[in-house]
């Protein structure tokens, strides 16, 4: 399974993701699933993704490789003159490479089906910020939907419900992404650490701000403890219910 999410702030993007892919309880494995094109000073694209893990890669893998070949008859990413096309131009990769794996593969019970997420910036045009289907279409990140998440999505998102504000620093916002993951990896086991993230300042036109996160690493294990005890506290705190006769 997967986790990822991508926010939009009045300050940038910032993205985190996780690690782990299995195939069952014994086939586990590390990939990662954050992807960024950069020309700094120019535009900088990132992408998540979740879901099957070939298709997703040899879409990453495409849309690589038609950065480096000559001019086709659409734009590259590094060519699109928007982030709407450069959005366009991975929903219609996605689709042709579920079409192609469905047509020419051996017949299977898998789903071939990705969900991807894109984010980034073009000079001129400020961030923005895409949610890609499988089917290839997608939205956009609004001010009512400024973030979205992908893969096991329930057990982090009330936290960013309650807890996201547009103006809040980076800094907080890597504190509340360290929550909403740190609750996903108590609860399911098919996410795992570690984790990327990566910060976007707008105006930047590059990454700004790039770490793994291990699971020793200090301010998450610090993040987690705290946040567990002071859920604890809170519960501690509400009144008791009571039996009545």
């Amino acid at each position: 399974m997967t986790y990822c999410v991508a926010m939009r702030l009045n300050r940038g993007l910032i993205f985190m993701s996780d690690t782990r892919t299995n195939a069952g309880v014994d086939n586990i494995s590390k990939f990662r699933k954050m992807y960024t094109w950069e020309e700094p000073g120019e535009r900088v694209i990132t992408i998540l993704c979740a879901g099957n893990l070939a298709t997703s890669q040899a879409v990453i893998s495409l849309l690589d490789e038609r950065t480096k070949a000559p001019k086709e008859r659409r734009p590259s990413l590094l060519e699109a003159p928007t982030m709407f096309q450069v959005a366009n131009i991975v929903g219609d990769t996605l689709k042709e490479v579920i079409k192609t794996q469905k047509m020419t593969g051996p017949e299977s019970e898998a789903d071939f089906g990705a969900t991807l997420i894109v984010g980034g910036e073009i000079v001129g045009i400020g961030p923005r910020l895409f949610l890609v289907y499988p089917e290839g279409n997608f939205i956009e990140a609004s001010d009512e939907t400024p973030f979205f998440q992908v893969g096991e999505t329930k057990y982090g998102r009330p936290i960013l419900l309650r807890a996201y504000d547009p103006d809040m620093s980076f800094e907080e916002a890597v504190k509340l992404l360290s929550v909403s993951f740190d609750s996903t990896l108590k609860a399911n086991l098919s996410v795992g650490m570690p984790l990327d993230l990566q910060v976007c300042d707008a105006g930047a036109l590059r990454v700004t701000h790039r770490q793994r996160i291990e699971e020793t690493d200090p301010y998450f294990t610090t993040v987690s403890r705290s946040w567990g005890d002071a859920l604890k506290l809170a519960f501690q705190s509400l009144p008791d219910f009571s039996f009545k006769d």
